[in-house]
């Protein structure tokens, strides 16, 4: 499997492309908003210079092909308005974790529905995936929500070691329909 240059996809509404350096702005927001991570245990961004590292560091995995990460952007503006990668590959390339974040501005509006579409199909038909994994807190209701629009199944018995907060949901190909 080779997935470096990260693929363009394209949905009705949206592009789902690289992140680049330009972007750093909308990257240092999504970052840095407290509602956009309310609910995600990850550092935050505080500088420029902590976005453009992180863009960086996002370019280094894409180019080690351990992750495919996309600015999820409107074409009209070409501004990131969110990001959704595929990521944490089972060591035969079967599994993925997907992971994702929206700007407040633009939730509610059905846009990470149409991304996830988009990567699902892309990681269950190009890649050949066989499961994809997500790990979202347990009162993160918005991201439950779609999930379940998806058909992602509660995973009871597995847990997250590194948070304890989060709740493991798989999906095959088999459950897709939105």
């Amino acid at each position: 499997m080779h997935i470096f240059p990260t693929p363009i996809l394209q949905t009705p509404r949206l592009i789902l492309r690289e992140v680049c350096a330009s972007d750093w702005q909308q990257i240092l927001h999504l970052r840095s908003d407290p509602q956009v991570n309310a609910l995600v245990n990850r550092p935050l961004s505080k500088t420029k210079e902590d976005a453009i590292a992180f863009i960086k560091k996002v370019d280094g995995n894409n180019k080690a092909e351990k992750i495919i990460y996309w600015g999820i952007v409107l074409p009209e503006t070409n501004k990131v308005l969110g990001s959704i990668c595929l990521w944490n590959f089972s060591e035969d390339r079967k599994t993925a974790e997907v992971g994702y974040d929206l700007s407040v501005a633009a939730q509610g509006k059905g846009y990470m529905t149409e991304a996830m579409q988009a990567i699902l199909d892309f990681g269950f038909t190009k890649l050949g995936l066989t499961t994809v994994e997500a790990f979202t807190q347990s009162n993160n209701a918005a991201s439950t929500k779609l999930l379940g629009k998806f058909g992602f199944d509660l995973l009871a018995d597995r847990k997250d070691e590194t948070n304890k907060l989060n709740a493991v949901y798989a999906l095959n190909p088999v459950n897709i329909d939105v």
